[in-house]
């Protein structure tokens, strides 16, 4: 269902909880584009406001769900998309409760203290959903942003690429399963770096100085590999590359970039496949089995 045709069947709005980066941009447009006008709420010290003139918008903080509660009510906004990286967790002294949440503070509290990034997430969804408006995920909105299985550009992975591959795809499956993070870099057929907190960017810059240092070979090119995490709830924080993604993985002398196809987005794709040709770079699409690769 198009946004404009869920429009019309909830005869509600929607509205975008914007964190960082460009996907909450790409989200914002394509709703417009489709006869939706859509709210954003900027979150502080994530998103910056003045990118979001020209849209109805206000800033809160995350854990204000006071607010967001009485926004949703004033804009009559019935479904939610959460989009963009949100880099810091609230502190408990950031959490502003409905009468609605007030008995999930505890729990949220707990969360915030020992869960991972995806249990964050499930509790905020639910806290927005206690708030009477219904979480809907970025691929129901933009489903053209998701990874196609294979090659999206004119360079394809080759054998020893392949082997990288499954072995990225191995370590970004048990690093998912401890909900750390989505991505892994294999040289090699060896995994030499697995994304923390940090994001994919800055474990790119460590395969760089870790390739500079002569720790990991520079002979050998390698892959980054993007996933979802087993069991991950697939309306909030799907894996996600741009133009820039494909430049870091550049300057970090990869061969390629594996994304699962159907469930991570490819940002910007025209300027990503031009980059990755120009580079030499594969950008590709790839199936998960439970062990591990499946091409």
């Amino acid at each position: 269902m198009s946004a404009a045709a869920g429009h019309a069947a909830t005869g509600g709005r929607l509205a975008i909880i914007a964190g960082g980066g460009a996907l909450p941009h790409h989200v914002a447009e394509a709703v417009r584009a489709r006869g939706e006008d859509p709210f954003i709420i900027a979150l502080s010290r994530e998103a910056e406001e003045a990118d979001w003139v020209g849209f109805d918008h206000s800033v809160l903080g995350i854990g204000d769900f006071a607010n967001i509660s009485r926004t949703f009510k004033e804009e009559g906004i019935d479904r939610v998309v959460l989009s963009g990286w949100v880099r810091r967790r609230p502190e408990w002294r950031d959490i502003r409760p409905t009468l609605r949440t007030l008995a999930k503070i505890p729990a949220v509290l707990k969360t915030l203290v020992s869960g991972g990034d995806d249990a964050v997430l499930r509790m905020a969804m639910a806290l927005i959903e206690a708030s009477g408006a219904h979480v809907i995920g970025v691929h129901e909105v933009v489903p053209n942003l998701l990874a196609d299985p294979g090659p999206i550009g004119a360079v394809a992975p080759d054998a020893d690429d392949r082997r990288d591959i499954e072995a990225g795809i191995a370590a970004a499956n048990a690093l998912g399963a401890l909900d750390v993070g989505q991505g892994a870099v294999a040289v090699g057929g060896r995994v030499v770096a697995l994304e923390g907190a940090e994001g994919t960017d800055a474990m790119l810059e460590r395969v760089v100085a870790l390739k500079a240092e002569g720790r990991v070979s520079s002979r050998r090119r390698g892959v980054l590999v993007k996933l979802c995490k087993p069991g991950q709830d697939l309306r909030a924080d799907l894996p996600s590359i741009g133009p820039s993604t494909v430049a870091l993985a550049e300057r970090a002398g990869l061969a390629g970039i594996a994304v699962e196809a159907g469930r991570a987005l490819v940002l910007e794709r025209a300027d990503v496949i031009e980059v990755a040709n120009r580079a030499g770079l594969f950008v590709a699409g790839v199936e998960r089995s439970a062990k591990g690769a499946e091409r």
